[in-house]
């Protein structure tokens, strides 16, 4: 999570449990971070306005006033097309083309940037049938979108492990697993790597080159696979 993203989560988390305050420790280890870098992005907020304190003593922490905030209104990139994972699962119900249509209206409301980062992200996303409910790793999660070069530690389905540094191209979900679709330096070629046997995944500094991803290089008939959309 970049610190924009972390910046509205923190305002979030505070605005769920008001009165009632968040300890900067709490803060830290559900985001991932330091305390001092909670106490820093706390001190930005309160610098630009938020209307957050801080409560001393055992039970203290830092405290919202919700009467004082509204929520904000837009989607990020990242919400806008997480939604549009769940909506696809819900093809075929009687509520389909009415969430299809509420997620369209958010898109629409969007800033310029955002939306149309959400419809790269999106573009980046093959799904065969409704797509798997499995979880992925937080690090591989937010790989594409970060655009920075990953260090995974893999094993193949014979459980042999390797070392790997990888550019994150996009995902692909079928029925019962995740992939994340990466250049892979190793093999010189576009791999799949199934998340579920990632065990460790480290950020790099690099940058990821320009890549296109082509559902022909996914070697897998296109009438099985459906492109993410928003719209």
């Amino acid at each position: 999570m970049n610190r924009t993203d972390r910046l509205y989560a923190l305002v979030e988390e505070l605005r769920a449990v008001s009165p009632r305050p968040r300890s900067a420790r709490w803060l830290a280890e559900r985001f991932e971070v330091s305390t001092r870098t909670i106490e820093r992005d706390i001190n930005a907020l309160q610098e630009s306005g938020v209307p957050i304190w801080a409560e001393q003593g055992r039970t203290g922490g830092y405290a919202l006033d919700r009467a004082r905030t509204l929520p904000p209104v837009n989607l990020t990139p990242g919400e806008a097309v997480a939604l549009a994972v769940a909506l696809h699962r819900m093809r075929g119900t009687p509520f389909a083309a009415a969430a299809g249509s509420a997620l369209r209206k958010l898109v629409a409301v969007m800033p310029a940037a955002d939306a149309a980062e959400a419809h790269r992200l999106a573009a980046r996303v093959h799904l065969i049938g409704e797509g798997p409910a499995t979880p992925v790793p937080a690090g591989v999660a937010d790989a594409v979108r970060a655009g920075r070069v990953l260090r995974i530690r893999y094993a193949d389905r014979a459980g042999a492990g390797s070392l790997r540094d990888v550019e994150p191209l996009g995902y692909l979900g079928n029925a019962r697993h995740w992939y994340l679709l990466a250049w892979c330096r190793l093999r010189g070629g576009i791999r799949a790597f199934r998340t579920d046997r990632i065990s460790t995944v480290t950020t790099l500094g690099e940058r990821v080159p320009e890549r296109e991803l082509a559902v022909d290089d996914l070697d897998i008939p296109r009438e099985r696979i459906r492109r993410l959309s928003l719209v």
